[in-house]
């Protein structure tokens, strides 16, 4: 196939500067990549939002031209890992805008389109759609309805689409780990939401529904929680604290139906009338903000009920791009919010290397009114004011003077107002006791031994 037959495909540089979780005052040095991207209308180019996070700098470059011209980011969802770039309109003058089409079918024959390192040319992979289902995407750890190609993703064809009869119908994201020539991509539903989503001024975060579930494929369970013959549904675990469900949905009941499609016992739904998917798979296609409607099972009574959509919540963010993380230093203890972004620090097998508590409190913690983010001990620099708990790193707070703080802000609140000696107890047994008039004075001592600028993040104040 003619490589000139895709104008509309182009390559994204990006230089991007990410935070420092281990000292967080400070960011990493900054580094370059490329990907690619998509013209999908006058000065408007859609792209993956992993190529362009924590972006400080953004061109695009055409095939038919050497020249580069500056991007920005006028929109972006981490959470369906796709953005809007916008360019000055001369740039894609001449070039005919790419158009979203509908989603594929199994078996569909689709183009995969981009600029791959290791060239200069446009590439073309052609593969036909294997699986069209809810997977986890990389970037955000959502799960959400994806498309599964035989066809190669390389790095710097990320981001770039995914053509069937001329038009988009995704956008390339991620390879399958330990699979040849297996990819994934954005499909065509999610992407339409999204620029929709942008077009209209809605929030570009997806839905959360914020439940943690248990299929019901068990007889004697179904029959124990007073189930019908052939009647579907999932029961229900958790509900986390500021989410869709929270306030609708409590822990025992059966979710049988969602957005008017019934639930199998295997927890997943007929999606578009074509697809056996997970029940969840209708978050990609709302708003927050949106209604969504639930048939629900509660101690024998069948009810309906509506959910006001809300951004996803959990206890231990699973993402924080084109953010700085919030950090606060007392006593010469650097304290953070426990996130995923936080456990990156410990290497790229963080999963099997970071400790046991903070993987237990990512995979396994609920979110509740009464604790909505995890305070962590990040570091501690050595001063005289922190003799004796240098072991304490990575341990989580548990309280503060008996009292278990709701989230940083209110953690550092009560610091703030300590008057009397202040004890803080962490999750593994430990306590650090502070005269909070020595650990003041020793602040500025602290601070310019190790070059910190200042005691908090901006965002505590």
């Amino acid at each position: 196939m003619n490589p000139h037959s895709y104008p509309q495909v182009v390559r994204v540089y990006c230089t991007y500067q990410d935070p420092d979780y281990e000292n967080p005052w400070q960011t990493l040095a900054p580094r370059a990549s490329t990907g690619s991207g998509v013209v999908i209308g006058r000065g408007r180019i859609l792209t993956g939002a992993h190529v362009v996070a924590n972006a400080t700098f953004l061109q695009v470059q055409k095939g038919s031209s050497p020249d580069k011209v500056v991007a920005r980011i006028a929109a972006i969802a981490h959470d369906s890992d796709l953005a809007l770039l916008e360019v000055d309109p001369t740039f894609t003058k001449g070039i005919r805008s790419a158009s979203i089409g509908e989603l594929p079918r199994l078996r569909d024959q689709v183009s995969v389109v981009g600029y791959p390192v290791g060239g200069e040319e446009v590439s073309i992979t052609e593969g036909v759609v294997s699986r069209i289902e809810v997977q986890r995407y990389e970037h955000s750890k959502r799960q959400l309805l994806a498309v599964t190609v035989d066809a190669a993703i390389n790095d710097g064809n990320s981001g770039g689409p995914v053509f069937h009869e001329g038009q988009v119908v995704g956008i390339a994201f991620q390879s399958l780990p330990d699979a040849d020539n297996i990819g994934e991509m954005v499909p065509s539903p999610v992407i339409s939401t999204f620029l929709e989503g942008v077009q209209l001024g809605h929030e570009t975060s997806v839905p959360g529904l914020g439940l943690g579930v248990q299929q019901l494929e068990n007889p004697a369970l179904r029959a124990w929680l007073g189930m019908k013959d052939g009647e579907g549904g999932v029961l229900v675990n958790t509900v986390q604290y500021g989410t869709t469900a929270w306030g609708k949905l409590e822990r025992g009941d059966v979710l049988l139906e969602l957005d008017g499609l019934k639930i199998a016992p295997n927890g997943t739904v007929r999606y578009r009338g074509r697809f056996r998917c997970q029940f969840d798979v209708v978050v990609g296609e709302h708003f927050v903000g949106d209604d969504v409607s639930a048939r629900v099972l509660r101690a024998g009574r069948r009810f309906k009920t509506t959910m006001k959509m809300t951004p996803m919540a959990w206890l231990v963010p699973r993402y924080e791009y084109d953010v700085q993380p919030s950090w606060f230093l007392f006593g010469g203890v650097v304290f953070t919010r426990l996130s995923a972004e936080f456990l990156r620090i410990f290497g790229e097998k963080w999963w099997d290397k970071a400790p046991n508590n903070l993987l237990y409190a990512y995979y396994s913690g609920h979110r509740t009114e009464e604790r909505q983010e995890l305070v962590v001990l990040a570091q501690v620099l050595a001063d005289d004011v922190s003799v004796g708990y240098e072991h304490f790193q990575y341990d989580i707070v548990l309280e503060v003077d008996g009292k278990t703080p709701r989230h940083l802000a209110e953690f550092v609140a009560w610091i703030d107002a300590a008057k009397k000696p202040v004890t803080i107890r962490t999750d593994i047994g430990g306590v650090l006791l502070f005269d909070p008039t020595s650990a003041r004075k020793a602040g500025a001592r602290v601070q310019q031994r190790y070059r910190v600028p200042g005691d908090r993040s901006d965002d505590l104040g």
